[in-house]
């Protein structure tokens, strides 16, 4: 991870905040022959102090086999990116850089149950669906339940450690980054715009460094 301190976030809220709001996530492994990787919904639960990722995924694939030789994983939580051209800062003789945010997490695999596979489905249907309608997970026959969960596998993990990188454009001054923030909303695609209002709010509750 590229780790320089004025790119880190040091508010655990907010990182986990964060993790929450792009909780599609990469869980990582070792496979055989080369690094396994599944991208898959994930849900939240705190125990104490722990933190827990619950979902599924397909039983029998190279992931599935590669967490169940290896329980240590890495998921990678990524957020919005986008280019940033030196020509926006006021001496432009430097490189021009890329801003992003991104969560790593640690943690080890534990693979569960028909009955606890079952739940981590209906946990993170309702998370998305709610329910009551005609999409809700106890809207679902019992026969596709038991057929559903013969095909697939649920998980959780429990986090170890996180570790991010809030890459805001924090090494340029506040006249830079206020340039760069216009020049973002102004570029107008959802990822820039998305930059731009995560570096405007780190301006107005006062975390710049200049």
């Amino acid at each position: 991870m590229y780790k320089l301190p004025y790119f880190t976030e040091e508010d655990k809220d907010t990182v986990i905040a964060f993790m929450k709001e792009n909780a599609f996530a990469v869980v990582t492994g070792a496979g055989e022959e080369y690094p396994v990787a599944s991208h898959l919904p994930l849900n939240f639960e705190t125990r104490g102090e722990k933190i827990f990722l619950t979902g599924h995924l397909m039983r029998n694939t190279d992931h599935h086999k590669a967490f169940e030789k290896n329980e240590n994983v890495l998921v990678i939580f990524n957020g919005p990116h986008c280019f940033v051209t030196a020509e926006w800062y006021s001496d432009s003789a430097v490189g021009s850089t890329w801003n992003y945010i991104t969560v790593h997490a640690k943690g080890k695999i534990k693979f569960l149950d028909e009955a606890a596979t079952s739940k981590a489905v209906n946990d993170i249907t309702n998370k998305y669906v709610g329910t009551g309608n005609a999409a809700s997970f106890d809207k679902l026959s019992d026969e596709y339940i038991s057929k559903m969960v013969k095909a697939i596998v649920g998980f959780e993990i429990e986090v170890i450690s996180f570790d991010n990188v809030f890459k805001l454009s924090q090494n340029r001054n506040e006249t830079d980054q206020k340039t760069i923030i216009a020049k973002l909303k102004e570029r107008g695609d959802g990822q820039s715009v998305a930059i731009a209002d995560a570096m405007e709010k780190r301006l107005t509750t006062g975390t710049v460094n200049s």
